[in-house]
């Protein structure tokens, strides 16, 4: 299966027994916009919520943090997703946050995991059919593995990785020419990471742009899109965006910095860069 799909595949494909829909929208809460209360209000039909400030390692001070295999295996299987389903991840966020649940679920082992390109909000300008109220939840088992190695650490970055990191965030925030909007978080970068604002992988219907638009934009920011490389933005969501086109060109020996610039900068002993890269 395609890690992209149209919405016309998925109108074609909606009832397909082995296809399990997940909205993984998300909202910075300064938005005022809720993801679940959204998706109570309008969903593709059959869609379940993923909710990743839910499905998350509580006792990790970063915002939803990545969580264990064992509680991501027993979310999945309670809202209905079985690790073997066709499964395709959607959002109605500008921070396109479908990214974060594909890469979830791709990390716990989820075999057929794609992207719907566009979103809800295609989804929606297409006129195509949605549903209220919460999901029917079936019976599923999704049993979650832990590979490891595609999530890293502050310790790791800070011991030196073999592999450049690219930064998600816009032009401003990377720079230091805009306050971040977490509170007690200092400004700028990390040392020596690259800039490439997540943003500028779509196009305005919410569509991903082409593989050779994609592979000029990392050429551009100083990274070989086909090499290893670390990505991180603000809390590690619209990082996933970096490591889903990397995916879509081929490459999948990328890295996600999951606590991110909320961690990185709220660490008075980090050292910090301001200015371009």
């Amino acid at each position: 299966m395609d890690s992209l799909v149209s919405t016309e595949w998925l109108a074609a494909h909606l009832r397909d027994a082995d296809v399990r829909i997940v909205d993984s929208s998300w909202h910075m809460p300064a938005t005022g916009r809720g993801g679940r209360d959204e998706f109570l209000a309008a969903h593709i039909p059959g869609a379940v919520f993923l909710d990743i400030d839910e499905v998350a390692d509580k006792s990790n001070p970063a915002p939803h943090a990545m969580p264990s295999a064992a509680d991501f295996g027993a979310a999945m299987a309670a809202f209905g997703v079985d690790r073997e389903d066709r499964i395709i991840v959607y959002d109605n966020s500008p921070l396109r946050t479908a990214a974060r649940g594909w890469f979830m679920l791709s990390h716990f082992g989820a075999p057929r995991v794609a992207i719907l390109d566009g979103g809800l909000q295609k989804w929606l300008a297409e006129g195509r059919p949605t549903q209220s109220g919460g999901p029917d939840v079936r019976r599923a088992r999704f049993d979650a593995a832990e590979p490891g190695a595609a999530v890293i650490t502050k310790g790791q970055i800070l011991a030196g990785i073999d592999a450049p990191l690219l930064d998600a965030r816009g032009k401003g925030r990377f720079e230091g020419t805009e306050p971040e909007p977490r509170a007690g978080i200092a400004s700028g970068h990390i040392p020596g990471a690259r800039n490439l604002p997540f943003g500028s992988l779509y196009r305005e219907d919410g569509r991903f742009k082409s593989v050779d638009e994609l592979r000029r934009l990392f050429a551009e920011a100083g990274i070989d899109a086909e090499r290893p490389f670390g990505a991180s933005c603000g809390s590690g969501v619209t990082a996933t965006s970096l490591l889903f086109a990397a995916h879509l060109i081929g490459n999948d020996h990328t890295m996600l910095y999951d606590g991110s610039w909320t961690e990185w900068g709220a660490d008075p002993a980090t050292p910090k860069a301001l200015g371009p890269a």
